[in-house]
């Protein structure tokens, strides 16, 4: 016998009164349902998440939970002002006998119960209340991007938890895998428009693909269609005019129709200037440490970063990777050691505390009151690398429409925030980009593109994130953070670093004599290079294969036989760019040769 819905919504309209966030929105959800929730920033996730949690009232319709149902809401932004300290909120509801499940929670997401409320970070906050969810274990969850704030080693334990449920859940995330895991389900917001398809989340970006294929081409035939009977309207309709009202007012409808198609909304229009070329030498850091009181933070580590390096830090959170990398951009001094930088460095920065914003401040102020930014005495224009540009139309290409020029940073969401902050970084001209936790908040289809970006980069990367897939995609080199101060380098990314850690498992490591510091990797250095060759000789592989991919696209563009006569300057541009790759892939492969055959011995 079939069991009812947990979840039903039928007829749902919300407008919050403007434009609809849905209208006439039907959808159930089933037991043993694991659907992933998905959409752009602004599209209305969360608030369809609330409104399904009974927080949120719509303006119409009917929102049904089965008898005996029990729903959980795990949010963003959770209130924890009556409660003393995070495992009193953990814990709340919860029968005396049953506090070990928030034990349980507290140490697979890494914070303290024991924290009071009024010293606790945001993060620590919203793990809280993602272990008062999964200590309640009701029969439905509900998650509003549960990994944000989470780091590698936590989204791997609550991937293990969400996996052996027996409960259903509805899961909002930018981690594709952990939606590519765990869903068997999707839902996409588009438009205000709900769709569902049986497949989990692996499914979700050929059926997007298809469905707006699908709708370009029966927009291209109504728009021919009205076209016709448009020309039709005009030159016939004189002589038969009482018979053919029919077809007039079918072509009024068309033209309704045609009227009321909601566009797409793009992506944004994001675009990084390298500027002048670094030195090849970008950075070098010799025998760094740093402690904070007995806590040792880096244990001597040696790090060279060459020009068009992509390096991911990776790690638990708290275990140093942004005090490694502020270290390796001159923010703040190690303990010992040197850090030696190269010849025109230009850094600009993405800080995942979002400190270069003030909430009280408007987008427009936020641009225009940054001195990189600023045109003469101009207040209407900011200065995006090395132009002019009106201030609403460089809001623009960030998806950031004319009312929210003047809307205070404070009431954006935290996707919106990180695309401002972006803005700010993209409008300057950098060699050096150094981006922590840049992939929290931000929906897939921007990260898509910031990816994108970052590949046709000319600078360097240094990369902090938990991000999984972002970092196999963006990555040629990791730099793990595996406690106890020790950092580790290895080739590739997140994934080719847990494929060789599952080979070799790093043993514990004996204190290093106070006279002569081991560098980082000497277990696994190779005889007869020195530990710079060593990271150089792995790092080779992804910058080859890295040059390759570039080289394969600049002369895919070059192929267009139209583009020589149609923009010159581009094709001038490219050719110079493919020319310049292939003199670096050229180079990056015989230097390989050189340090491979110095390995063999």
């Amino acid at each position: 016998m079939a069991r009812a819905p947990l979840l039903q919504l039928t007829g749902i309209s919300l407008t919050f009164g403007g434009e609809p966030v849905f209208d006439d929105l039907s959808l159930t959800v089933q037991p043993g349902d694991r659907v992933a929730l998905v959409g752009r920033n602004g599209s209305g996730k969360s608030t369809l998440m609330k409104v399904m949690a009974g927080l949120v009232e719509p303006d119409r319709g009917e929102v049904i939970v089965s008898a005996g149902t029990t729903v959980g809401y795990m949010e963003q932004d959770p209130d924890l002002s009556d409660f003393a300290t995070l495992g009193d909120f953990a814990a709340a509801g919860l029968p005396p006998d049953e506090g070990y499940r928030v034990e349980i929670a507290a140490e697979g997401l890494k914070f303290d119960p024991a924290r009071p409320v009024a010293t606790a970070s945001g993060g620590e906050r919203r793990r809280a209340a993602l272990a008062r969810l999964l200590a309640q274990a009701p029969e439905l969850m509900l998650l509003d991007e549960p990994t944000n704030h989470l780091d590698i080693e936590a989204i791997g334990w609550l991937e293990e938890q969400l996996s052996d449920t027996r409960a259903s859940f509805v899961l909002i995330s930018h981690d594709r895998a952990f939606l590519r895991r765990l869903t068997r389900a999707t839902l996409w917001i588009d438009r205000g428009q709900v769709r569902r398809q049986e497949k989990g989340f692996d499914a979700f970006e050929d059926w997007r693909e298809a469905t707006w294929a699908a709708e370009d081409e029966a927009r291209h035939k109504l728009d021919r269609k009205i076209k016709a009977e448009g020309r039709w309207a005009v030159e016939g309709i004189s002589a038969r005019r009482k018979r053919n009202q029919g077809r007039l007012r079918a072509l009024a409808a068309m033209r309704e129709e045609r009227a009321a198609q909601i566009r797409r909304q793009g992506t944004a229009a994001m675009a990084l200037d390298a500027g002048p070329q670094s030195g090849k030498r970008v950075i070098e850091a010799r025998g760094i440490s740093k402690s904070f009181g007995d806590r040792v933070i880096l244990k001597p580590f040696d790090l060279r970063v060459l020009r068009g390096d992509r390096i991911a830090f990776v790690g638990p959170n708290g275990a140093g990777k942004t005090t490694l990398i502020k270290m390796l951009t001159g923010e703040i001094p190690p303990d010992t050691g040197t850090v030696t930088h190269g010849t025109n460095l230009d850094i600009a920065v993405f800080d995942q505390a979002r400190a270069a914003i003030d909430d009280t401040a408007s987008l427009w102020e936020s641009l225009t009151n940054d001195p990189a930014m600023r045109v003469g005495g101009r207040s209407d224009q900011v200065m995006v690398r090395g132009q002019p540009r009106h201030v609403v139309g460089y809001l623009k290409d960030f998806l950031f429409d004319d009312a929210q020029a003047r809307a205070p940073v404070g009431s954006l969401s935290g996707g919106e925030k990180a695309r401002l902050l972006l803005a700010r970084i993209m409008a300057r001209q950098s060699n050096l980009l150094v981006l922590d936790e840049p992939t929290n908040d931000l929906d897939i289809e921007t990260l898509d593109l910031l990816q994108d970006i970052l590949g046709d980069y000319d600078g360097t990367v240094l990369l902090v994130s938990h991000d999984r897939d972002f970092i196999d995609r963006v990555a040629d080199t990791t730099v793990a953070m595996e406690g106890d101060g020790r950092a580790v380098i290895h080739a590739g990314g997140w994934s080719d670093y847990r494929a060789r850690r599952g080979e070799d498992a790093p043993e514990p490591t004996a204190p290093a004599p106070k006279t002569a510091p081991e560098p980082a990797r000497a277990r696994t250095q190779k005889p007869g290079l020195s530990f710079t060759e060593r990271h150089r000789l792995d790092a080779l592989l992804g910058i080859i294969e890295r040059l390759e991919a570039e080289i394969a696209r600049l002369s895919g563009f070059l192929a267009d036989p139209d583009l020589f006569s149609t923009a010159p300057a581009k094709f001038a541009k490219a050719s110079d760019a493919l020319a310049e790759r292939r003199q670096a892939l050229a180079a990056a492969e015989e230097e390989w040769l050189e340090l491979a055959e110095k390995a063999a011995g």
